[in-house]
């Protein structure tokens, strides 16, 4: 391809205040554009790396046993009413009307269709399991977009279903991860595959693969020398006892003139942090009901952990105005002890949740559901019984790992995810079923497995670059060579388009600078920023010992090269 008939250029200015690496370099490089928030433009550059991404990915798929389909982009709305996810998905589910009338969803997520087209078949134990994917499309009305192509609204992910029984999930999964960890190594991606939240299906497989990068979006937890791994919405952590020895004092209201954080409990009596009960008020919208977490006071809430528990969505803080006038409580002084069971004016449910860490603690201190009073000498069971009692604390960095460990914390971007659904969908929809031995119909086992094709693209640049560009993998480049004569001689034209022509049929891809007017550094900047694996300069300097200048991108120094040995070194880079 030559440079003058490509289309997409480089730029110094577009995208130059963007902050995130791959980003900027990807949309400087010519490799995309954005067309409105979170929706881009693949390039030329950027689709011959993302069909490069996607043959990796389909070849290892395949390696797996797994069979590629192509789904309608257009599910029926119906397939998501069958498993009520028209309200209850991660993410705001687009729809759309057909001039028939007929509801539709632009596919954010394929379960249901996947499921819709395994059911039309009549099949047999014998054809067990299977797993069944496809490269399609994804829309996801996201709240926000962010970093370019590493979180959008539209977007090609590789997703893949599997069925079978329950006794064949295991392996089937265990195929998935090895699967995806040969994928990203044959990415040139280091991947920390981390135990995650399955949401509101449950199980014990779920697992992300995330590449550590400090542009990511997924914190997670790692202890070194055990191998421990987990996203922060699930990581455990060994809970300390502090003074459970301690003999358990008369429950006791005092007059507390102090103001409403944690913070000023502890001035105010001068006891520590991790003896004070700290509540956090929630309300669930879903099913109307209010949802009081509490935990010992030097330890957070984890939000996802808390979900789990009480099998909750989506949660948001209770109000002030619901905390006073519908629980009779007061904000900063709210406490289990005496809480009410409903709401006052709205009649909604209390659940009272409590973390298995207040189990750690004796004669605990908090509020007294009301303003300048507090209770001294708290304890569980005695003085409240909560409704629930689960691990809903947040892990930090520093935590004892479950293994022993110290527990470190990390960032980074999710590239892939593997996940159970079990039973959940085939319960829902009917007949999602296979005929066994004994001729009776069972619901199908299923798992899912997903890969971002731009957000990996991303990673990838996120790991491969510097300051002057990207740094392909030789395997996912858009060309191989970038081929650069300097000068108007016709001498170095003649020999360039030579080299061009030869290398080219010699089964080497070269992206072509023939652009006249081009200065030699903005040749070698854009040669830097596009990052191809070898850049080759011909000049009446190089031509004068019948030699071409070949610079390796990862490099930093040049070498001159006879013509022969040029395509050689080329090629067998190639074949390595």
């Amino acid at each position: 391809m030559r440079v003058s008939q490509l289309f997409g250029r480089t730029s110094k200015t577009e995208g130059a205040d963007y902050k995130i690496p791959s980003h900027r370099l990807l949309t400087q490089g010519g490799f995309i554009r954005e067309s409105v928030a979170g929706r881009y433009y693949m390039l030329p550059l950027g689709q011959a790396v993302h069909d490069k991404i996607t043959a990796v990915v389909r070849k290892h798929m395949n390696d797996a046993g797994a069979q590629e389909v192509l789904m309608p982009t257009l599910h029926p709305l119906e397939l998501w009413k069958e498993t009520n996810r028209t309200t209850t998905a991660s993410f705001e589910l687009m729809k759309i009307t057909d001039r028939r009338g007929a509801d539709f969803a632009l596919g954010g997520t394929a379960e249901e269709m996947a499921v819709d087209l395994v059911r039309k078949f009549n099949v047999s134990y014998k054809d067990l399991p299977f797993n069944i994917y496809q490269f399609s499309m994804k829309f996801r009305d996201e709240m926000r977009s962010r970093g370019g192509l590493l979180r959008v609204r539209e977007f090609v992910m590789k997703d893949g279903y599997s069925f079978g029984t329950e006794a064949q999930f295991k392996e089937t999964y265990q195929q998935m991860w090895d699967a995806y960890k040969a994928i990203f190594t044959e990415l040139g991606l280091q991947v920390d595959v981390v135990a995650a939240d399955n949401g509101y299906i449950g199980g014990e497989y779920c697992h992300e693969f995330i590449v550590e990068s400090e542009q990511g979006e997924s914190r997670y937890f790692v202890d070194e020398t055990s191998g421990y791994a987990a996203h922060e919405d699930v990581a455990t952590f060994k809970v300390d006892a502090k003074n459970t020895d301690e003999e358990l004092h008369d429950l006791k209201e005092v007059e507390a003139v102090r103001g409403a954080t944690m913070e000023d409990g502890v001035q105010f009596h001068n006891l520590p942090l991790w003896q004070q009960v700290k509540d956090v008020l929630f309300f669930d919208e879903a099913t109307k009901r209010y949802i009081l977490a509490i935990i010992r006071g030097d330890f957070d809430v984890n939000e996802t952990k808390l979900m789990q528990a009480i099998g909750a969505w989506e949660l948001r803080p209770a109000t002030e105005e619901e905390i006073r006038e519908d629980l009779s409580s007061e904000p900063g002084f709210i406490s289990p002890v005496g809480f009410v069971k409903k709401g006052v004016k709205s009649g909604h449910e209390v659940v009272v949740v409590a973390d298995k860490s207040l189990r750690t603690v004796h004669n605990m201190y908090g509020g007294n559901n009301k303003k300048s009073a507090d209770l001294l000498n708290i304890n569980i069971d005695r003085d409240y019984k909560p409704d629930v009692e689960a691990d809903i604390a947040l892990a930090k960095a520093g935590f004892t790992c479950p293994d022993g460990g110290l527990l470190k914390e990390k960032k980074g971007i999710e590239v892939g995810n593997i996940f159970q659904l079990g039973y959940h969908y085939t319960n829902l929809m009917h007949d999602a079923e296979y005929t066994d031995e004994e001729g009776k119909r069972q619901k199908y086992y299923m798992g899912c497995y997903g890969i971002g094709i731009g957000r990996t693209l991303a990673a990838v640049v996120e790991a491969h670059n510097d300051g002057k560009g990207i740094i392909w993998p030789a395997n996912l480049a858009p060309y191989d060579v970038y081929l650069a004569p300097l000068g108007e001689s016709l001498e170095v034209i003649a020999h360039a388009d030579d080299l061009y022509q030869s290398l080219t049929a010699a089964g080497v891809s070269v992206l072509y600078d023939d652009r006249l007017a081009a200065r030699a550094g903005e040749k070698f900047a854009d040669a830097d920023l596009i990052g191809l694996p070898y850049r080759v300069v011909v000049s009446d300097r190089t031509l004068a010992n019948d030699q071409y200048e070949v610079k390796q991108r990862r490099s930093q120094e040049a070498q001159l090269v006879a013509k022969d040995k040029v395509i050689n070194m080329v090629v067998q880079s190639k074949e390595d």
